[in-house]
C-alpha cells in the first residue's frame, strides 16, 4: 500500500480527491491524513512519515512550496495539484516534477500513480526531486519580499515570484508567476538595482529577467530568450555577454 496525505486548502477539492482515491484505488493506496494548510501538513507528515503527498501549491498564508522549508531531507514524494496552468506549472514541469491540474480526473490521477511507482522502482531519490523544488521556490522561511511603491501604495512581492520587469517609460511593470502584473512607481533602471544582480540580469534596455523563469536562448538572427511559458523577450547586443555569462556560470 502506497500511504499519502493530501494537502489543499479547498474543502471540495481535498474531498474530491479522496473520493477519487477511496473509490479507484482502494487496495493501493492508504489514506493517512487529509490537511487543510501548509502548518497541518507539517505535523501530519512528521507524525505519519507518508510515502507521497498530494500538495497544494495556492493556499493563503503558506503557498506548497514553503512546506519545504520545515524539512531539512525530505523523505516523500510529492505531487503538486493546482488550478492554474501559469508560469508556477511551466517552471515545474521544467524541472520534471509531477503535478496534476484540477479538477483531478481519474485518467490523470492513475497516470500520476503509474509515474510515482516508475520512479519508485527505479530507485530515483526523492532528495534529488527535492533539489528541483528547491531551485523554484524560497530556500527559507525569513522575509524575502520586496516592497515596490505603487500609485496607491506599497505592494510586496516575493522576490522569486517576479518572472521579469519592463520599462514603462518612469516607471516599471512587474510581471509575476501568477499572471498578475504591477505598475510601479519607479524606473527599471531604480528596481534592477535593488533586485538581487545574480538572479536578475538586464538583457535589454527595457527588460529585467529572472534566470529561473529562463527556458533557453536562441543567438541567431534576434536575439532572444525564451522563458517557460513561451513568451520571447529581445536581448541587446550590448546586454549579450553579460547574460551569457550569467547562465554559463549557473
Amino acid at each position: 500500500m502506497i500511504t499519502i496525505i493530501i494537502i489543499d486548502d479547498e474543502l471540495n477539492a481535498r474531498e474530491y480527491l479522496k473520493k477519487l482515491i477511496i473509490r479507484h484505488f482502494p487496495k493501493k493506496i492508504a489514506i493517512l491524513e487529509v490537511c487543510d494548510s501548509v502548518e497541518s501538513g507539517v505535523r501530519a507528515i512528521k507524525q505519519h512519515s507518508p510515502e507521497l503527498v498530494f500538495l497544494d501549491i495556492q493556499m493563503p498564508g503558506e503557498s506548497g512550496f514553503e512546506l519545504f522549508t520545515y524539512f531539512e531531507t525530505l523523505n516523500f514524494s510529492v505531487i503538486f495539484t493546482t488550478a492554474y496552468s501559469d508560469y508556477t506549472v511551466e517552471a515545474i514541469r521544467h524541472a520534471a516534477i509531477d503535478y496534476l491540474l484540477k479538477p483531478i480526473n481519474y485518467i490523470d490521477l492513475l497516470s500520476a500513480i503509474k509515474r510515482y511507482e516508475k520512479r519508485k522502482r527505479s530507485l530515483i531519490k526523492v532528495e534529488e526531486t527535492a533539489k528541483s523544488i528547491r531551485n523554484i521556490c524560497p530556500e527559507d522561511t525569513s522575509f524575502n519580499k520586496i516592497a515596490l511603491p505603487t500609485q496607491k501604495g506599497y505592494i510586496l512581492i516575493q522576490l522569486n515570484a517576479i518572472v521579469y520587469c519592463q520599462a514603462e517609460s518612469n516607471y516599471c511593470k512587474i510581471f509575476c508567476n501568477n499572471k498578475k502584473e504591477f505598475l510601479v512607481s519607479k524606473t527599471l533602471k531604480y528596481i534592477e538595482e535593488i533586485l538581487d544582480n545574480e538572479l536578475f540580469i538586464r538583457i535589454h534596455k527595457s527588460f529585467l529577467v529572472n534566470l529561473n523563469y529562463v527556458a533557453g536562448y536562441d543567438k541567431t538572427n534576434d536575439l532572444k530568450v525564451t522563458l517557460l511559458n513561451g513568451i520571447q523577450l529581445p536581448v541587446s547586443v550590448r546586454k549579450k555577454e553579460q547574460f551569457l555569462n550569467a547562465i554559463l556560470k549557473k
